[in-house]
């Protein structure tokens, strides 16, 4: 899970401060690394190690300058994290140069880097992205169009993915054809066309939100206009639920819903299931302050600011190691003890993924002097691994995984455990079932998994078929 930025704008002199300010509202999408490249005479890349505001300074920015740039932010599933795999990635041919950034994950990038490495092809990364880059770059060199060499490369990609791509004379932004990951595209200015990851990132720079980017369709942004193509129409779709859970800011809006609606919602619709008496309702902030407030408000239990967040932690749960996120719960959040004391305290959580962070945070109420402490989460179980790019690739890492909810609270050390239901989550959200990927939820995924735990396209995606 990565953000993405992309923009069109040449008649905009500050170009890379927009693209800078754009990943800043897309910072929790990633930690690790960030990016920017420009095309203007030539192509400017400036990427490094940490967040947006530690790489790049005034000189840097100033630096970078042209009519057209992509950004991004890194939080690692494919790759370690390094400098080398930071994007854009920059790849020049014989006909040309392109650039490209990713959100998502390529589950079958090491068998496709495999029959590129035998054809000839070198790498300098350990990422999925360079892969994409170099099947485009192949079907390019081959078919000198470049929207077909993007379409043929789609059906050779098996996952998830959101792509903004910068090439000599374009930007273009693709969606994979289940829709997966979001990719949204803006208005700014009187010809600037911009890509991003969240509608966030239009709010910070005043850009207009026009639409988000169909599901298998391709927007080719020049001087001729905007273009869209779109070789793969599916029968179906599959947006990412945890995007509305957790992952996505509350202020976004994916494909047309409001996220802080979905979580107020999902808290409302757990205080109609519960009938367990408490003090007040507290979340874990800040995700999981709309399912708190929705419950409060259903329930008519008062909300209470039970734990402060030191804002200079990052998110605990996309950091890389298990002992990094050990260490950044203890120092994330402060328990209120006037506030706990003696109380019968509903807490509220987006999802528990690895279960350390609920512990650790229910020990903290209980050593403030909470006189009970019961879980309510707003996401149903995570029990099955994610093949399409969130961290939790193992189902021995997911506390879910093989217990039960009665197993899971006495690891958790809380009186009571609930979790949203499937059918409430669904609900929330506002779309069917079949237009969700649940695969953490159910093991069933969109696509069908093949031998080595990798996905297969369905035959009618292989083929082409719109």
């Amino acid at each position: 899970m990565c953000g993405v930025v992309g923009l069109h704008a040449p008649e905009n002199g500050k170009l890379s401060y927009y693209i800078f300010y754009a990943l800043l509202a897309l910072q929790h999408r990633g930690q690790e690394s960030c990016g920017i490249t420009v095309r203007g005479r030539d192509f400017v890349t400036e990427k490094g190690m940490g967040q947006v505001n530690e790489v790049f300074n005034f000189e840097k920015l100033n630096g970078l300058k042209g009519e057209a740039g992509i950004g991004h932010v890194r939080y690692s599933t494919t790759g370690e994290s390094e400098l080398f795999n930071a994007q854009p990635f920059v790849v020049r041919h014989s006909h040309g140069t392109i650039a490209i950034a990713h959100n998502g994950n390529i589950v079958n990038a090491e068998e496709l880097r495999e029959k590129l490495k035998a054809a000839g092809q070198a790498f300098v990364s350990t990422t999925d992205t360079e892969v994409i880059a170099h099947l485009i770059v192949r079907e390019y060199l081959r078919t000198g169009d470049m929207v077909e060499a993007i379409s043929m490369s789609m059906r050779k990609l098996v996952g998830s993915y959101s792509l903004v791509l910068l090439t000599d004379d374009a930007l273009i932004g693709v969606r994979d054809p289940l829709g997966i990951r979001p990719l949204s595209m803006g208005r700014m200015g009187k010809s600037g066309v911009i890509f991003a990851s969240e509608t966030v990132a239009f709010d910070v720079i005043n850009a207009e939100f026009e639409r988000d980017v169909k599901p298998g369709e391709i927007v080719v942004v020049s001087e001729e206009g905007v273009h869209s193509h779109r070789p793969y129409k599916l029968p179906r779709r599959a947006h990412c639920m945890f995007e509305y859970v957790y992952f996505s800011r509350p202020d976004s809006v994916l494909n047309g819903i409001p996220v802080y609606e979905v979580r107020e919602k999902l808290g409302m619709l757990m205080a109609e299931e519960d009938d367990t008496e408490a003090d007040l309702v507290t979340p874990i902030p800040d995700s999981a302050i709309p399912f708190a407030l929705g419950y409060s408000r259903a329930k008519g239990v008062p909300y209470r600011e039970g734990l402060i967040r030191n804002r200079y932690v990052g998110r605990t749960f996309i950091l890389p190691s298990q002992q990094a996120r050990e260490l950044a719960v203890k120092l994330k959040l402060n328990p209120l003890v006037r506030q706990l004391s003696g109380k019968r305290v509903v807490l509220f959580d987006d999802s528990i993924v690895r279960g350390t962070t609920s512990r650790r945070i229910i020990s903290l109420l209980r050593g403030a002097g909470a006189k009970e402490v019961h879980m309510r989460v707003g996401c149903p179980p995570i029990r099955s691994p994610c093949m399409l790019g969130i961290d939790m690739p193992t189902r021995s890492e997911l506390i879910a995984g093989g217990r039960s909810v009665e197993e899971i609270r006495r690891i958790i050390g809380a009186d009571t455990l609930r979790y949203t239901s499937l059918e409430a989550l669904v609900k929330a959200i506002g779309l069917r079932e079949s237009e969700l990927c649940l695969g953490c939820i159910t093991g069933r995924y969109p696509v069908e998994i093949a031998r080595y735990q990798q996905l297969r396209l369905p035959v009618y995606m292989e083929h082409g078929q719109a």
